[in-house]
């Protein structure tokens, strides 16, 4: 009996640690890549899965979203301003046996190719773009990347520019541009008012040279107003016809025009 137990345990503990190494469970986000004997046969998963020990291999895969933080990089720009800039990427695996065979470590290949990609695209553009114009900015990096990490399988979702900072001469530049530019406009829109004003001035003026009684009503309206001022002093508007009028009433009784006539 114990020649009998001695004989089968050796074989019950070898089944076993076949049967432990055969099995493999995957996670609902996790992938896995199978090789026959060194050549792909397929990607299985999630779930229970059983492997041949030692004749197949498995190469587990996440395919869930990563967040990848794109080191700083040093960016000349177009009009020749250096800057420091960075971004963030966030992608993910979508063809878990490109990724195992096209690329030896698809995460680090995605990281460098960000960085140069980044370099490459903010350098074609004005610091002045790189500021106000991100969005395009961060839709053409995604673009490039997307393109070229599909042979590997990975799809970018996102890329974030996060910050770009500048030296202090160069805020201190940005800062007196911007306020030329309020200063600018302000007597833009000052020059507009006048001109305006001007333009409204010139239309009243053709309206009440047209009728008479209402450069009457125009002048009643101006005593009113005047009457309505507590002051001491009144100035009385005289109209230069009530001056021509007495001018001309001088000159029939040949006497001299009155003081103040305009000839």
């Amino acid at each position: 009996m114990l020649f009998d137990l001695a004989f089968y345990l050796p074989i019950v503990v070898a089944l076993v640690a076949i049967v432990v190494a055969a099995i493999r469970i995957l996670r609902e986000y996790e992938r896995g890549v199978v090789f026959t004997l060194g050549r792909f046969t397929a990607v299985k998963g999630p779930g229970l899965i059983l492997l041949i020990p030692y004749v197949q291999q498995m190469v587990r895969i996440d395919q869930r979203t990563m967040v990848l933080d794109v080191p700083t990089q040093d960016v000349i720009s177009q009009d020749n301003v250096s800057v420091k800039v960075n971004a963030v990427i966030y992608f993910r695996v979508v063809e878990p046996q490109k990724a195992v065979i096209q690329v030896e470590d698809y995460q680090q290949a995605t990281s460098q190719l960000a960085q140069t990609t980044l370099r490459s695209v903010l350098g074609k553009h004005d610091l002045d773009e790189m500021l106000s114009q991100r969005d395009r900015l961060n839709n053409d990096i995604q673009d490039i990347l997307d393109s070229q990490t599909d042979a590997w399988g990975i799809k970018v979702a996102n890329v974030e520019i996060k910050h770009v900072d500048l030296d202090e001469s160069m805020v201190r530049v940005i800062a007196r541009q911007a306020e030329a530019e309020r200063e600018r406009r302000a007597k833009v829109i000052s020059a507009e008012g006048e001109e305006q004003a001007a333009r409204k001035l010139a239309e009243a003026a053709e309206i009440l040279a047209q009728r008479t009684e209402a450069m009457q009503l125009r002048y009643l309206n101006t005593l009113s107003t005047i009457g309505a001022q507590n002051s001491s002093t009144i100035v009385f508007p005289f109209p230069i016809e009530f001056g021509s009028l007495l001018a001309a009433l001088a000159q029939a009784r040949g006497g001299e025009p009155p003081k103040g006539d305009p000839r």
